[in-house]
């Protein structure tokens, strides 16, 4: 009887890892067949559509209260799917507050567990660690700090290493790249991610576009606004307006690595884009902006010196983060230009880039790892 896998993603990170771990399971059992919550790379994996990824994908409490009998619905038809099909076992990936009611049903059902990405437990929301020792099976963990905080709490973690770090790297070299989106080639390139999903976009974009006019009035740079490919077809050009109307900013999709790595400047949204600056060595400023309900409920939670995970990694500040009411066009601006009239600041940025990306390197490939374990369980429960 083929192996039988229900795999589930909620955002983009987690569709890429979900498709990796789905891909490397295949080259040790061909045979195996995955159905779940996918997104557009696990589409591509093999992995069969049960729900839409890009239905869950909500950030902040106040959104999500709003897409509460959506997102329920979802759930409910992908836990009515395990219990139709009854798969060898699950692989959560990412998206912690979905996943944690996922689990619970499963292993109601009986269904062994395994989550790719931990909740950032250590961070906030420590209680979710209570879910992780009673319905998860094995935690594989991407950073390396997570696998003791977890295990001395009783949670079986194990760190495979960072998905990223074997694999983030430009396309292009500097002159190719440039010469390709006819970037001048004089001026300092400063590239804007400001986010993939929808909500976060539409309250960056508009603190992004005063930034630009704040550094063009005292430095003449190109500025290239990147995004995830795909991004304009879902959230439709006008998305965009508040940054491209300003006449100042060029577009483009799916050659953020490249757009980080020959800039000069990112300014990053906190989240895995950064990490992706990182491994890229590429000098950041670093920014995040909730809705206020959202932030005034959870700051009291929130029990880590830093926001960004570059700095946590790093255990002290290595790149500027704006968080919340910090994130304005002057302190965006300001940094920019301090960081790019000192090529001293951005040289010693780059030497620390390179220290956390060392610390990712695990020496062995995490996808084959997290496959490698979970055919162990399977083999072992077998016998």
């Amino acid at each position: 009887m083929p192996l039988k896998i229900l795999i589930s993603a909620g955002e983009a990170s987690g569709d890429r890892y979900a498709a990796g771990v789905a891909r490397a399971l295949l080259q040790l059992a061909p045979s195996a067949q995955f159905f779940g919550c996918t997104g557009p790379q696990m589409r591509q994996a093999g992995v069969r559509t049960v729900v839409d990824s890009s239905s869950l994908s909500v950030l902040g409490l106040a959104e999500v209260v709003r897409h509460i009998p959506r997102i329920y619905r979802e759930y409910r038809r992908l836990i009515a799917a395990a219990a139709a099909e009854q798969p060898t076992l699950a692989i959560l990936t990412d998206s912690a507050g979905f996943h944690a009611h996922v689990a619970r049903s499963l292993h109601s059902l009986g269904i062994p567990v395994f989550q790719l990405v931990a909740p950032q437990a250590w961070a906030w929301r420590e209680y979710r660690v209570r879910n992780l020792r009673r319905n998860v099976n094995e935690l594989h963990c991407i950073f390396p700090f997570e696998e003791s905080f977890f295990r001395q709490r009783g949670v079986n973690a194990f760190y495979v290493g960072h998905p990223l770090a074997r694999v983030v790297q430009p396309r292009w070299d500097r002159a190719h790249f440039f010469a390709r989106l006819r970037i001048d080639p004089g001026r300092p390139l400063v590239t804007l991610c400001p986010g993939s999903r929808r909500g976060e976009i539409a309250r960056h974009l508009p603190v992004l576009a005063e930034t630009v006019e704040r550094i063009a009035a005292h430095r003449a740079c190109t500025f290239l606004a990147s995004a995830p490919a795909g991004t304009v077809e879902r959230h439709g050009q006008g998305l965009f307006a508040p940054l491209l109307g300003t006449g100042r900013v060029r577009y483009c999709e799916g050659e953020t690595w490249d757009a980080m790595a020959h800039a000069d400047i990112t300014l990053a949204a906190s989240g895995t884009v950064t990490m992706e600056a990182a491994l890229l060595r590429a000098p950041m400023v670093t920014y995040y902006r909730v809705s206020p309900l959202t932030y005034a409920a959870g700051k009291p939670l929130v029990n880590v010196p830093f926001y960004s995970m570059v700095n946590l990694i790093a255990q002290k500040r290595v790149v500027s983060e704006f968080i919340q009411n910090d994130m304005t066009g002057e302190n965006l601006a300001a940094e920019t230009l301090r960081l790019l009239s000192s090529p001293e600041a951005l040289r010693l940025m780059q030497e620390e880039l390179g220290a956390v990306r060392q610390s990712l390197e695990a020496g062995h490939d995490p996808y084959e790892e997290s496959a490698r374990r979970i055919l162990q369980f399977i083999e072992k429960e077998e016998r």
